[in-house]
């Protein structure tokens, strides 16, 4: 924190100035310092199985768990001690409980594996309503403080719900509060996972499902219906995915990692992609998901973020087929949701000779100095990286970065980072890096070589294609070196296995229309591109594991691992800041207080726990993860595994990854470059 903005300034500007409260209450909310006090308060003990979900109320006074014991308990978090037992009617686990607004906390919602949702007057100790609408597993319900008669359910009957407490309400397999049916959409195997409401514009309702997409539906643009008998039976025989029924092109947008939408299920290998939790900042603009199989993202929703595929058309340097080139002088990316696309036609295209003169010059002679705290820390990074510790040098970059957006040697040098590391998602993330850089700074080279290694890696053999032939192109001294020629060579292999007729890796749009109708092929090739990610926890045994939100203004994400960890980053960098022992196998639920710095979580330990920031006395928190990366290190390991690499790799010490590092590895730094072989430097070992 700045010194004009530490806590004793805050505090005095207070009492002159009114306007300074809100920033004093999300300022000091939630603090970095704070965040490294952590640990546990207390464990609330009264369940009998795993906790699945947790809930606070709005002013924080108190706290609801639900169970695999089928019980929903109302707790008193400051005195520590059970004020409710709802024994419910539930006949399957329990994984979703809401206090229902302005009920003055009287009435809760359950959602369970048995297919209902309950609903409880908790003062009268009785169950008021069940609702037996769904087909299959009930995972998450949403209440809204702005309609607080209304709530949604998701299910893995692939519907999404809308509950009107005020009207009566008779179950049916017909019952028309059906706003959502995502099996018209993608087919009979879709379920619905989690959903979300704006706190904003409670109108925008978040949803995700098992697959990589997470989807934005305006509501008030959306007709409660029915799912009929015969629209059933066609999707049980997969013969009808034109219909959208009531869903209006305009009603959606839909949210996905780029490198995640071109990924059909051989490429993912032995895992399967889901959102397990969705959330939305307070600010209404920020949207938070879990991915299930991947890591954590943010979105804007109000920011339209497409992939950040070049379109060289409009430069002076691009050539058609036939030689001739466009007049305008403009250097412009892809804009709008096109993910690189447009009619199945990749956008990157010949990005060809500049003058040569401009294009061996050395690109770094007349760039400004670094301030000296990001100069120390990219030298610190560089560091690293020649000690081939690439999670050190990523984190360092990020930090460089958030200081300094606008370095081109930052983000080159971070798109290295990320190619060495390689964890699910570095290669894309390495892309867009290299993409920024040469918007900032369009002769570097090694920008561009590494672009073409991230197209190939992600398959995307085209593009590829298309970006090494403007390489050689532009930059014909570089062009004959061993690393182009063998990077070449790869590049030509997987082309010539490519169909002309179904260029299979290169358009994955194909892949999707056997199985999409036509308007879920649109929305999802218009997908919108992550602002942030967030990686070190695992995801991959259970679908109902949490991220949020900490802090007011949403300055800090945590999540729970498979691990039996709870996760810190910093939101600004996206960096890990510390890693707490939560549970004895898996922390599933985190649920931050609305207005203190305090945590709640549980997991598969029968138990809810509380964490507060603990005295300054010296002590040693025994649950602290002390080597941040290499936790994160296993967890990818732990991801990417086989399922039977993964028992072995547990139960008998065999790592079919373990490999010695390569002595001779890339060194990308700027500075560094130089005394690398130029043949070794951009070749993977």
């Amino acid at each position: 924190m700045a010194s004009n903005d530490n806590i004793l300034n805050l505090v005095k500007s207070r009492e002159i100035d009114d306007k300074i409260a809100r920033k004093v209450q999300s300022r000091l909310h939630v603090t970095e310092d704070l965040i490294l006090r952590l640990g546990l308060e207390r464990e609330l003990e009264g369940h009998t199985g795993c906790v699945n979900c947790l809930e606070w109320n709005s002013t924080g006074e108190l706290l609801a768990s639900a169970s695999d014991d089928f019980h929903v308990i109302v707790w008193d978090p400051f005195r520590h001690k059970a004020l409710h037992t709802v024994a419910t009617n539930h006949q399957g686990n329990i994984f979703s409980v809401k206090f229902m607004p302005k009920t003055n906390d009287s009435i809760l919602i359950s959602g369970a594996a048995d297919y209902m949702i309950n609903v409880h007057d908790i003062k009268l100790h009785e169950t008021i309503s069940v609702c037996t609408c769904h087909s299959s597993r009930v995972k998450r319900l949403a209440v809204c403080p702005e309609t607080p008669s209304l709530f949604w359910s998701s299910s893995e009957d692939g519907t999404i719900r809308q509950f009107d407490l005020r009207a009566p309400h008779v179950c049916r397999s017909e019952s028309d509060n059906v706003l959502i049916y995502l099996k018209h959409c993608f087919g009979k195997l879709a379920e619905a996972k989690c959903l979300a409401v704006n706190p904003v514009r409670s109108e925008l309702l978040a949803v995700g499902a098992n697959d990589p997409f997470v989807r934005l539906y305006d509501r008030r643009m959306i007709r409660p219906t029915t799912v009929p008998k015969a629209d059933q039976r066609l999707l049980e025989n997969g013969n009808d995915l034109t219909k959208s029924d009531h869903l209006p092109d305009g009603c959606a947008e839909y949210f996905v990692a780029g490198h995640l939408s071109s990924r059909d299920p051989v490429h993912r290998k032995h895992r399967s992609l889901a959102s397990t939790y969705v959330t939305f900042g307070a600010n209404g603009r920020d949207l938070l998901v879990n991915l299930g199989g991947e890591q954590i993202y943010l979105f804007d929703i109000y920011t339209k973020t497409a992939a950040q595929f070049y379109d060289f058309k409009s430069s002076p340097y691009y050539f058609d087929d036939a030689g001739t080139s466009s007049n305008e002088c403009t250097l412009k990316q892809v804009q709008g949701p096109t993910h690189g696309y447009v009619n199945g036609t990749l956008e990157l295209n010949r990005w060809i000779h500049t003058k040569v003169e401009e294009a061996n010059a050395d690109p770094f002679t007349s760039r400004p100095p670094l301030p000296r705290r990001v100069e120390s820390l990219r030298l610190r990074a560089n560091n690293a990286f020649e000690n081939l510790d690439y999670p050190t040098a990523v984190r360092l970059y990020n930090e460089a970065i958030s200081m300094s957006s606008d370095s081109a040697v930052l983000f080159g040098n971070r798109a290295a980072a990320l190619m060495k590391r390689d964890w699910d998602g570095d290669v894309y993330a390495a892309l867009r890096d290299c993409q920024r850089t040469l918007e900032l700074e369009p002769n570097h080279y090694k920008a561009h070589f590494r672009m073409i290694r991230c197209l190939h890696e992600l398959q995307w053999t085209t593009a590829a294609v298309d970006c090494l032939k403007v390489f050689k192109n532009k930059y014909p001294s570089h062009s004959q070196n061993t690393s182009c020629r063998a990077l070449e060579k790869d590049i030509e292999i997987v082309a010539s296995k490519i169909k002309v007729t179904d260029e299979r890796m290169s358009n994955p749009w194909d892949l999707f229309r056997l199985t999409r109708s036509p308007q879920e092929q649109k929305w999802q090739e218009n997908a919108l591109d992550y602002e942030k990610r967030f990686c070190g926890h695992c995801n991959t045994t259970t679908d109902i594991k949490e991220a949020n939100f900490f802090g007011e203004d949403g300055q800090f994400i945590v999540a729970g691992s498979d691990d039996g960890s709870m996760y810190f980053w910093e939101r600004n960098t996206t960096n890990n800041i510390r890693i707490l022992k939560g549970d004895a196998s898996i922390v599933n639920c985190l649920q931050p207080h609305p207005t203190f710095c305090l945590m709640a979580t549980s997991g598969i330990d029968p138990v809810v726990r509380l964490w507060s920031p603990l005295p300054q006395d010296g002590r040693k928190d025994d649950r602290e993860v002390s080597n941040k990366d290499v936790a994160a290190k296993e967890n990818q390991k732990r991801m990417k595994a086989d399922p039977f690499d993964f028992v072995l790799m547990n139960y008998m010490g065999y790592n079919p990854d373990q490999v010695q590092p390569d002595p001779n590895g890339e060194d990308d730094d700027e500075d560094f470059m130089s005394r690398v072989p130029p043949d070794c430097s951009c070749r993977p070992s």
